[in-house]
């Protein structure tokens, strides 16, 4: 592994680990591009080595909200177990996906979890629990998406849960990481057949730099502005969309 190679890990990693630490979502769609496009891993390999690496960082930067009591154990252990089937099933439909349907498809996951970043705000309201039929289309959907690009699902589960059952912010995240984390090593083992495929040297760097910095970004989430983090996350998302699909066209 190469000096460049790693100071790039380095700051890919710390990126990574400060979007999963202070916005609680989104660090395997941050991932998957810059396995992707900087280190040229191909679809199959980033998705794989995307969900350890997410999984590294979720877990140390659920760490303070556990502490903080900022996690409904609950909602995430039965979007997790509902959610099993569609993500073992995803994991192994995804060996047999050609890499730009998997591209084209991570392409348009980033633009929703865009527009869902952009929704406003909760009402201050009391706290409500999801029904039934939400929880279990919740789990499936996040489940299947998690199996196929490699992605924890949080960017999904914090605004329903903010804004449909009034959930605080900071909750809404620390659940979103125990989520990410239980899907996520769920899922990477549904991959164990694209393990040795994978160069871990990269992901093994970028995980550590994420792990500190999600650990930091986490504890200090509640300093930094909700709204500034969420529209900042939605912006970067549109403009990874995009670059995706421009990539995915040039490259079929």
């Amino acid at each position: 592994m190469s000096p460049t190679h790693i100071i790039l890990s380095l700051i890919f990693g710390s990126f990574i680990g400060s979007v999963l630490g202070f916005v609680g979502a989104g660090g395997a769609m941050i991932t998957v591009p810059i396995l992707l496009y900087v280190f040229h891993f191909n679809a199959q390999q980033a998705t794989t080595a995307a969900l350890a690496v997410v999984f590294i960082a979720a877990f140390f930067g659920l760490i303070p909200k556990i502490r903080t009591r900022d996690v409904l154990y609950r909602e995430a252990l039965s979007i997790w177990a509902i959610g099993l089937v569609t993500n073992i099933g995803g994991a192994l439909l995804s060996k047999h996906l050609s890499a730009w349907v998997i591209t084209g498809g991570f392409a348009i996951v980033l633009s929703i979890a865009g527009a869902s970043m952009l929704r406003g705000s909760a009402n201050i309201k009391p706290e409500k629990r999801m029904p039934l039929g939400a929880l279990v289309a919740t789990s499936l959907l996040i489940g299947l998406m998690t199996g196929v690009f490699g992605i924890g699902g949080g960017f999904l589960a914090m605004p329903i849960l903010i804004l449909f059952y009034n959930t605080p912010q900071g909750k809404a995240a620390g659940t979103s990481l125990f989520i990410i984390a239980i899907n996520c090593s769920t899922s990477f083992l549904g991959h164990h057949s694209q393990w040795a495929q994978v160069k871990w040297s990269v992901p093994l760097v970028i995980g550590f730099a994420a792990i500190i910095v999600s650990t930091l970004a986490s504890h200090y989430s509640s300093r930094v502005p909700t709204d500034l983090l969420r529209k900042s996350f939605a912006y970067l998302l549109f403009a990874l969309s995009i670059f995706t699909i421009v990539r995915t066209v040039v490259a079929k």
